[in-house]
């Protein structure tokens, strides 16, 4: 997070009209379509929003991505069942990466330090998981958090720091459990 700068966010008359055609979009021709032969659907739909979408990346009907043209997502890619991705910013998931279900990626925040209405101070920052990274269930990920590349998020994680390459980590919040060896 160190190396991102977080921003506030105004949210314009054109992005509230654009989300509620995304949310009729959504609930009438991309949740109903959950079977598997579906995908390339879900996909086209994602695409026609902005989404940037490789053809080999994987998206559940049961996903809830709140702005389409916020997400990016390459080869081989998943978002999981039942998965929140709050996209306000930027949500990038390199290859190979896997999103378990139920995780919860939170690209927003409110400002707590703004003393007259800190429910009006939105700020945002981009997450960005890199290759062969896997968050497991239940998860959540924070604004602004880079997941390095490899790295591992146990089940149940409150991630609010950027994790390193090839490590293991668990808890609320998430620390360092181990570092993460592919047997050959």
């Amino acid at each position: 997070m160190d190396y991102l700068q977080r921003t506030y966010k105004f949210i314009s008359w054109k992005n509230k009209l654009l989300r509620s055609l995304w949310n009729m979009v959504y609930t009438l021709f991309f949740r109903p379509f959950g079977t598997k032969i579906f995908k390339p659907w879900r996909l086209f739909i994602l695409r026609i929003f902005g989404a940037k979408i490789h053809s080999e990346a994987g998206v559940y009907a049961s996903v809830k991505i709140w702005a389409p043209w916020n997400l990016e997502m390459h080869r081989n890619a998943w978002l999981g069942p039942h998965v929140i991705c709050y996209n306000m910013d930027k949500v990038i998931l390199e290859e190979d990466v896997t999103v378990s279900q139920y995780v919860h990626l939170c690209a927003a925040s409110h400002d707590i330090n703004e003393i007259n209405n800190p429910v009006t101070s939105l700020i945002t920052a981009p997450i960005i998981i890199k290759s062969k990274a896997w968050i497991g269930t239940q998860a959540f990920i924070g604004l602004g958090v880079c997941i390095g590349e490899g790295a591992v998020v146990g089940a149940t994680a409150a991630v609010f720091k950027d994790v390193e390459s090839w490590t293991v980590v668990g808890g609320n919040p998430a620390k360092f459990i181990k570092k993460r060896e592919i047997k050959s």
